[in-house]
């Protein structure tokens, strides 16, 4: 009874201290009209930070104070819009002139935090219950130049920064329309890090655009730094190995895939955007492809081919050593015998040695200093490669093999898509040292399987393939002209298909 009685007082009490905490955050609290008050509360807010300065001046006969942090503010603009035409006000031709109505104002003192580390000054007059906004923000923008991830030959060689309001300018430059539609939200109870939406009005579905912000908005963590950790928050099978948004950083393929009905979102401080609902053949898609239909063509199937060559090269070649050696000619049989004789490991082995060492010289590569970092990669494959073959670890059938391997996994237009093959190239030479041609049988099967399954925001990955539909093969497998897609593709699921009403009319007008 006892027991029950202290339980019932603890709930109580902890009702009670709920809400007391409710009414604390209801309540907004207010600028003081005392000029001591607010110094108390900002220093006590942002505890002492040394790079707050506080500026003391006297104006029109009152105290006043000017706020701000030092490492966020630009000087050249705070002496601009402040302290110039202040001390200018102080001749007496000038008395009066200067004042601070031009200055946005404000009550609410967790508003003057927040655009405190946004880069703003804030001005406390002795007696007012109000203080004034400077917006000093300092802006560290780099050149808009094209991204080293995605160079294409033929097209726009702008590529984003890590500023979002420059990216977003470069996406409105791109499609100046008026249903180009742009949300904001911000993510991160600490770093308070702006996420930008982009979609078009009338063409991106709105079931898929509020699926986006209802997963956005149900992120809760304390730090956001990158896209990358949203993407881990939103994808719908965190567990495949299939990347399920779209990563670029090319403001033309964020357009083109905005007119598609798709949507984008951009984070402040990340050059780079998502790209949702995507699907598995948009990873192959590269801004060249659209010069000449054929050329497309013939360089989309060069890559899709490459995602076959890439998974399963090392497998085929474990399987024909291991169990079918008969498949191959008598002539190409002596030869590999002859190089694999003296191999003291089987060939599961030897192909994992060769393949963690192109894996260890590529992560060399990308880590050293741009200046020496190909230099290493190419010395390094090469001087390894001889001395392993010499060493008698590996057969130079073996390297053969590796070097075309990691050449298809790099034609991927994809960085994503790129290190999801290099993963699956390992599961499946195991099932090829365990069952041979059979086991990789059976891992493209289940590979075809979870393809078809995956979805990306509610929209078939695998479409057009699965469900299958011819109309809209031209431009996922092959890449017919342009004046003869007249619909958008459907995986996006956009409000409205057509995408153009006329194409060649010229030659129309000239065959009458």
């Amino acid at each position: 009874m006892r027991f029950h009685k202290l339980k019932s007082l603890r709930m109580n009490n902890q009702d009670n201290k709920n809400k007391s905490i409710q009414q604390s955050k209801s309540i907004i609290p207010q600028v003081f009209s005392s000029i001591s008050e607010n110094v108390t509360y900002i220093e006590h807010f942002f505890l002492q930070s040394q790079d707050l300065i506080t500026h003391r001046f006297m104006f029109k006969e009152k105290e006043c104070i000017l706020f701000y942090f030092e490492t966020l503010i630009d000087q050249d603009k705070l002496e601009q819009k402040f302290f110039r035409p202040l001390s200018n006000s102080t001749n007496e031709n000038n008395i009066g002139l200067f004042t601070f109505g031009h200055f946005p104002d404000t009550t609410d003192l967790d508003q003057i935090t927040r655009k405190l580390m946004n880069g703003f000054a804030v001005i406390y007059i002795e007696g007012e219950k109000h203080a004034f906004l400077i917006d000093s923000a300092a802006s560290y923008v780099r050149s808009t130049d094209e991204p080293q991830n995605e160079k294409i030959v033929r097209g726009s060689h702008q590529g984003f920064v890590e500023s979002l309001n420059v990216n977003l300018n470069l996406i409105r430059n791109k499609i100046e329309d008026q249903h180009l539609y742009i949300q904001y939200i911000t993510i991160g109870q600490k770093t308070n890090t702006k996420i930008a939406i982009a979609y078009m009005k009338g063409i991106a579905n709105e079931d898929v655009v509020n699926e986006t912000l209802r997963r956005l908005e149900s992120i809760s963590v304390d730090m956001l730094f990158s896209s990358g950790t949203i993407e881990e928050f939103l994808e719908d099978s965190p567990s495949s190995p299939f990347p399920q948004m779209l990563n670029t950083e090319r403001p033309d393929r964020v357009g083109a895939n905005l007119m598609e009905g798709r949507i984008a979102i951009l984070t402040e401080g990340t050059p780079t955007a998502l790209i949702v609902p995507v699907n598995f053949f948009s990873f192959y898609q590269s801004p060249d492809d659209y010069s000449r239909s054929y050329a497309g063509t013939f360089i989309r199937a060069i890559r899709l081919f490459s995602f076959i060559v890439a998974v399963t090269l090392p497998a085929i070649y474990i399987a024909v050593i291991g169990f079918h050696f008969e498949i191959l000619p008598y002539q190409l049989v002596i030869t590999i015998q002859g190089s694999i004789e003296k191999i003291p490991y089987p060939p599961l082995i030897e192909a994992f040695i060769m393949e963690l060492t192109i894996e260890l010289i590529r992560e060399a590569g990308i880590r050293l200093p741009s200046a020496i970092g190909p230099t290493i990669s190419i010395v390094g494959g090469l001087v390894i490669g001889d001395a392993i073959v010499k060493a008698g670890l590996v057969s130079n059938t073996m390297i053969v093999v590796v070097a075309m391997t990691a050449i298809a996994s790099y034609v991927v237009p994809s960085n994503e898509m790129s290190s999801s093959i290099r993963l699956l190239r390992f599961p499946m030479m195991f099932a090829a040292a365990i069952l041979g041609f059979v086991g990789i049988v059976l891992g493209l099967m289940t590979l075809l399987i979870h393809l078809c399954k995956l979805e990306s925001f509610g929209s078939p990955y695998f479409a057009p393939i699965a469900p299958f539909r011819w109309s809209h093969l031209k431009d996922a497998i092959v890449r017919v002209p342009v004046w003869r897609m007249a619909n958008k593709s459907s995986d996006s699921r956009p409000e409205h298909m057509q995408q153009q009403s006329a194409s060649r009319e010229w030659e129309q007008n000239d065959k009458k």
